[in-house]
């Protein structure tokens, strides 16, 4: 992990491995570390905010001093490999189910890069634990990390200038969900009736990061 300072009162802690490929494992480990830190007033920072290889802290008032701080801290690691044995205590909250109908126009194409027949892709998506790595693109749009790396998949040649709100979606090595109607270019599996983002609510992201999240056939 390395520290780079950002701005007046930020750091950004760089997670990617030597060979140049964001460590996700390593991100949601500090990412929790921070979060435990921050809880119990080891850690004065306004934002924590995780992404695909880095996680930002922002509103420090010493940075010099935080950065002293990250390197005498120690995050524990769990691998996506250890969650998916079930062993995994390091969950942030509750497991969220979603209900998911299967019927994505992308199956066949998953199912085909995969090796396997339409009904060991559900199998496989049904039976993986994932969690939120972090969210972006659109608000509580939730990347979950959770599969083998061999299972990544390729987005579409070209996007689709329209997906409907609660796509559930593969790409690279996440899956997704579509909090919203938008643009996208990931291979759509199914589709959810449950609400990601509420402005009203609190915190507005249904699935935010940290979060484990297992898919159930609707």
């Amino acid at each position: 992990m390395r520290i780079r300072p950002v701005g007046a009162r930020a750091l950004l802690l760089d997670c990617t491995g030597p060979d140049g490929v964001p460590d996700a494992d390593l991100v949601d480990a500090w990412r929790a570390e921070l979060w435990r830190r921050r809880e119990q007033g080891d850690l004065a920072a306004v934002e924590i905010v995780p992404a695909a290889s880095t996680v930002l802290l922002d509103g420090l008032p010493d940075p010099a001093a935080t950065a002293e701080q990250l390197t005498r801290w120690a995050p524990a690691i769990v691998t996506a490999a250890t969650a998916r044995r079930g062993t995994d205590e390091q969950d942030d909250g509750t497991e969220i189910v979603v209900p998911v109908e299967f019927d994505g126009p992308d199956l066949p194409v998953v199912a085909e890069h995969w090796g396997v027949d339409v009904p060991a892709v559900l199998s496989r998506l049904t039976d993986t634990r994932f969690r939120v790595a972090f969210c972006g693109f659109a608000p509580g749009f939730p990347y979950l990390t959770g599969l083998p790396a061999e299972l990544a998949l390729p987005r579409l040649a070209t996007p689709r200038p329209r997906v409907p709100p609660g796509s559930v979606a593969l790409a690279g090595p996440y899956a997704g969900i579509y909090p919203g109607a938008s643009p996208g270019g990931w291979q759509l599996v199914g589709r959810t009736d449950l609400v990601l983002f509420d402005v009203h609510a609190d915190p507005p992201a249904r699935l935010g990061p940290g979060t484990p999240v297992r898919m159930a056939a609707a």
